[in-house]
C-alpha cells in the first residue's frame, strides 16, 4: 500500500475535516435548498473542484434538475436539466447506483457528455447517488475542466456528503408531512369547536322559545337556566376556536367575553372582571366557565331583590401556577345559618360544588358583606 505523502495526506484531512462539520449542519438544518447550496460549495472546495452541482430526479421527465450548485453560469440553478438515462454521467449513477468516475470525458466510450458541462469545458467528473429510505432522490457531482484524476478517497468524500444528504432530506420532508398533518388537525378542530359553538347556540335558541311558550313558572326558570348553561359552554368554544394554541386559553379575553355576555342578560347589574392575561389548559375552560357562569346568575338573581348592583368577578395569582378565582357581590348577603353542604340538595348548588370538584379546587364561602364564592385552582395539576 502506498504511503501517502504529505500534501496528500493534508488534503484527506481536509476532506475529513469539511464531511465531519457538515455532518452536524446536516442534523440540524431545516432548509433544504440553503443545505443542498452549501453541499455543493463543501465539495467544491474539499475536492479542490471549479464546479460542483446537486441534481433532483424529475421522474416524470426522466431528467436530472440542477437544484444547487457553484461554478456554473447564469441560468443554470433551478433552470438546467441533464439527461437520467445511462448514456449520461449523472443518469448512470442515478439508475445503476453506482459512482461514477471520468476523468477523461472526451475520450469517454461510456456516456456522451451532457450539454451543460461540454458549454463550460468540464473534462472529468465524478458522480455519486444521493439516496434514502424513500427513494433516489438525484445526484451529487462535481466536475473539473483541468487535467487530474478523482480517484476511489474521492468517491468515499462524496459518497459521504451524499449519504448525509439522503438522511436530512428524508428528515426534512418527514418534519413536513408531520406539520401538514398537525395543521390539518388544528383547522379541522377549530372548525369542530366552531361548529359546536354554533349548534349550542342553536340548542340555546330552542330553550329560550321553548320557555316563552311555557305558561309554568317554574318551567320557565329552569329552562331559563338551562339556556344560560348551554350558552356558557358555547361561550367556551367561541374562544377555543379564535386561540393561537388550541391547548389553552388566554384567561383574561375567556372570562372577560363571558362576563360581557353575562351583563348583556342582565343589563342593569354591573359585572365586572379581573384576570391576567395568563393561558389556562383548554380542559379546565368549560368548568370554570359554568362555574363563574352558575354563581354570577345566581348573584343576579338573589344578591338585591328588586334592585341592580355591582357583581365582580375576579382570578388571582397566588403563587406558582396558582389562580385564586372568586365571584362576589354586596346584595343582601347570604341566608344566617347557610350551610354549603346543606344547600347541595338545590340543583344550582350541585352544579356548582359539582364544578368546584371537577376543577380539583376546594369551595370557600364568606356571606359577611354581599356574598363571595372563592376557589383555587392549581394549574399545575390540570
Amino acid at each position: 500500500m502506498a504511503e501517502l505523502s504529505r500534501s496528500d495526506l493534508d488534503y484527506r484531512l481536509k476532506q475529513q475535516k469539511i464531511l465531519s462539520d457538515f455532518g452536524v449542519e446536516a442534523l440540524r438544518a431545516d432548509d433544504l435548498g440553503r443545505l443542498l447550496q452549501q453541499a455543493t460549495e463543501l465539495c467544491a472546495d474539499g475536492m479542490a473542484a471549479q464546479f460542483c452541482k446537486a441534481l433532483e430526479y424529475k421522474p416524470g421527465q426522466d431528467t436530472l434538475l440542477v437544484i444547487a450548485g457553484v461554478g456554473w453560469g447564469p441560468n443554470v440553478v433551478g433552470h438546467a436539466l441533464v439527461g437520467a438515462d445511462l448514456a449520461s454521467p449523472a443518469g448512470y449513477a442515478l439508475k445503476t447506483g453506482r459512482p461514477v468516475i471520468s476523468n477523461h470525458l472526451e475520450n469517454e466510450r461510456r456516456f456522451r457528455t451532457p450539454q451543460l458541462m461540454a458549454d463550460h469545458g468540464v473534462r472529468r467528473a465524478l458522480n455519486v447517488l444521493i439516496r434514502n429510505r424513500e427513494g433516489d432522490f438525484g445526484v451529487l457531482e462535481v466536475d473539473d475542466t483541468r487535467e487530474g484524476q478523482f480517484d476511489e478517497a474521492d468517491i468515499a468524500f462524496m459518497q459521504g456528503f451524499a449519504n448525509l444528504l439522503g438522511g436530512a432530506i428524508e428528515r426534512q420532508r418527514s418534519e413536513a408531512r408531520l406539520q401538514a398533518a398537525l395543521d390539518r388537525q388544528e383547522l379541522l378542530t377549530r372548525e369542530m369547536s366552531h361548529r359546536v359553538k354554533n349548534s349550542l347556540a342553536t340548542v340555546a335558541g330552542l330553550l329560550s322559545l321553548q320557555a316563552r311558550t311555557t305558561e309554568d313558572q317554574q318551567a320557565r326558570d329552569a329552562l331559563a337556566d338551562a339556556r344560560s348553561r348551554v350558552e356558557a359552554v358555547a361561550q367556551v368554544h367561541d374562544q377555543l376556536w379564535r386561540q393561537p394554541d388550541l391547548a389553552a386559553v388566554e384567561l383574561s379575553g375567556f372570562l372577560g367575553s363571558l362576563c360581557e355576555k353575562l351583563h348583556e342578560s342582565a343589563p342593569g347589574h354591573a359585572v365586572t372582571c379581573e384576570a391576567p392575561a395568563m393561558p389556562i389548559p383548554a380542559d379546565l375552560a368549560i368548568p370554570l366557565g359554568l362555574f363563574v357562569n352558575e354563581l354570577v346568575t345566581n348573584a343576579i338573581k338573589y344578591a338585591y331583590p328588586g334592585g341592580h348592583g355591582p357583581v365582580r368577578v375576579a382570578a388571582l395569582p397566588e403563587g406558582e401556577g396558582r389562580v385564586r378565582l372568586s365571584v362576589s357581590d354586596d346584595g343582601v348577603g347570604l341566608p344566617d345559618g347557610f350551610d354549603t353542604g346543606a344547600a347541595r340538595r338545590s340543583l344550582g348548588m350541585r352544579v356548582i360544588h359539582g364544578l368546584a370538584r371537577q376543577l380539583g379546587g376546594e369551595l370557600a364561602v364568606d356571606g359577611t358583606k354581599g356574598a363571595r364564592f372563592a376557589l383555587t385552582l392549581d394549574l399545575g395539576r390540570a
